[in-house]
């Protein structure tokens, strides 16, 4: 019998091919039949794996390096723009940056106390500010508004020789009707009237005798913004006069309070007012003719 050494060192002898000094090469391992035991193995050592050429991708790498990028997709903001259009972004950030400033200066002057600042540049701050960045304070007042004020018109309207008087209309309720539900009502709608009330109460008394040297504007005025309501309006005739009075009504008091509050309207009746060619804005014409309405 042969040892164990000498049958390994002929089947090393046979594997190796006679290589010189007896090393024995290891074969290379041929595709294993489906189903074979060793068939998921793989053979010791490490594997390498030849490089394949790809010119068509070095040549898109070479062309991707050599032109000039227009974007950077890996960055954000304005850092991902080309250099122009970075300029333009930061100009016009800056832009909006101080318009944004000079908006605040000029809003915090107009509620500020009296000021220095505010003295000699009033002009300048009330023609920024109003009519559309006007800030009322009066809810934070200790003793809020507590009372409901609308202004109402009726007109003398003529028509064959024959004069009458229409009912009174409620301007005030037009103007909510419009806002109620409009997620953006316009500034006319809520502020020209109520403006227009308050301007001609602050320049006359409760006698309607004018106090101020602007009285006579602010019943002007009232007179022109009713005119161009009673315009939407089929009045059937030439207007010749109108009317104007408020009605005060105090807000009732919540259901848990002890207060008593008297609702009932308060009127506060201005005189007629005859209206003139000089009463009717632009596009109004009180029923009257063009020519007329001139």
């Amino acid at each position: 019998m042969e040892s164990y050494d000498e049958q390994r060192g002929r089947a090393g002898h046979a594997v190796g091919g006679g290589s010189p000094g007896g090393a024995a090469i290891p074969a290379q391992a041929g595709p294993q039949a489906p189903g074979s035991r060793d068939s998921g193995r793989q053979a010791p050592g490490p594997q390498r794996r030849a490089a394949t050429p790809d010119p068509v991708g070095a040549q898109a790498r070479a062309q991707d390096r050599a032109a000039p990028h227009e974007g950077h997709p890996d960055r954000a903001g304005l850092a991902a723009l080309s250099l122009p259009y970075q300029v333009v972004g930061a100009v016009a950030l800056a832009v909006i940056g101080l318009v944004a400033c000079f908006h605040v200066g000029m809003v915090f002057l107009h509620v500020a106390p009296s000021n220095t600042l505010s003295k000699q540049h009033g002009e300048t701050v009330d023609a920024w500010v109003m009519p559309e960045f006007e800030q009322n304070w009066k809810l934070f007042a200790p003793n809020p508004l507590q009372q409901n004020i609308a202004v109402q018109v009726r007109a003398e309207v003529s028509r064959d020789g024959t004069r009458r008087v229409t009912p009174w209309i409620d301007l005030t309720a037009e103007d909510a009707a419009a806002i109620r539900g409009n997620p953006f009502p316009s500034h006319v709608q809520q502020n020209e009237l109520r403006r227009a009330w308050d301007f001609y109460a602050n320049q006359h008394g409760d006698d309607d005798r004018a106090n101020t040297l602007r009285a006579g504007l602010s019943e002007r005025y009232i007179r022109r913004i009713a005119l161009l309501r009673l315009e939407q309006h089929e009045l059937g005739g030439k207007v010749e006069r109108i009317q104007v009075r408020s009605a005060t009504t105090s807000v009732a008091a919540p259901p848990w309070s002890r207060e008593k509050t008297d609702t009932r309207p308060y009127y506060r009746l201005l005189p007629w007012w005859a209206v003139t060619a000089d009463d009717l804005p632009g596009g109004v014409t009180g029923g009257r003719t063009a020519e007329e309405a001139r």
